[in-house]
């Protein structure tokens, strides 16, 4: 197994209010760092929410990953750091590839287990916390989504944690793949399918592309944003 990352801040937070295009909106993308060990249990991380559950959260999508090294090309490219959380992660990583994370590889985390599920599909959201409504675009260029997690062994995790692969699946789809092909190359939407561990919602969306393809269809299913 690799050399073991780490886990540099546990973030959460709850839904908030506010106003977007002279409308009330709700989010619960601002997270904030917490201290000591915070409980994996179900589909959130404890103290934390999503405000659109029809879109956001669910057991495919319970906990979201971002690294530091994806934080600090950020700071490269907009000329400004970035703190923990801002991008709206439940943990905020160092020293593990995140977005070369293979769908389904496993993560030993305190006395959790997780499992590499899908990537980040930004929204309209990311552009508010960023206050840059450019910014939707450039995450979605720039090819650094960071993976969502499923919790498979309950427990709790906090700051300072090893991040242990403890588990690889028997393919090669990684998370910068599977957001590839969502945004660049669904020539290649095929690979979805065959990959157990892939959510049925993107295999859904997967297969949709596909008759597409075959028949011409105008409505696909798309993967819900986050």
């Amino acid at each position: 197994m690799t050399q073991p990352g780490r886990v540099v801040s546990v973030n959460v937070g709850m839904a908030r209010e506010f106003e977007h295009a002279g409308r009330p909106a709700r989010s619960a993308i601002w997270k904030l760092p917490v201290a000591g060990r915070v409980a994996a249990r179900g589909v959130n991380l404890a103290g934390d929410d999503q405000a659109d559950r029809q879109a956001h959260g669910g057991p495919d999508k319970a906990v979201y990953a971002y690294a530091v090294e994806d934080a600090r090309w950020w700071q490269s490219q907009v000329g400004r750091t970035f703190a923990h959380a801002e991008f709206g992660e439940n943990l905020t990583t160092e020293g593990i590839e995140v977005n070369d994370a293979l769908v389904g590889e496993r993560w030993a985390i305190g006395t959790a287990v997780l499992e590499v599920s899908e990537p980040r599909v930004p929204c309209w959201r990311l552009g508010v916390r960023m206050n840059d409504p450019k910014f939707v675009g450039r995450f979605t260029q720039a090819l650094r989504p960071g993976p969502y997690l499923r919790i498979i062994v309950e427990g709790d995790v906090g700051a300072g944690d090893e991040i242990r692969v403890v588990s690889r699946p028997d393919h090669d789809l990684s998370i910068r793949d599977v957001f590839r092909i969502y945004t660049r190359d669904r020539s290649e939407c095929g690979r979805l399918i065959d990959v157990p561990q892939m959510s049925e919602a993107w295999k859904r969306w997967a297969r949709d592309v596909l008759g597409r393809t075959r028949s011409e269809a105008k409505d696909i299913s798309e993967p819900c944003c986050s």
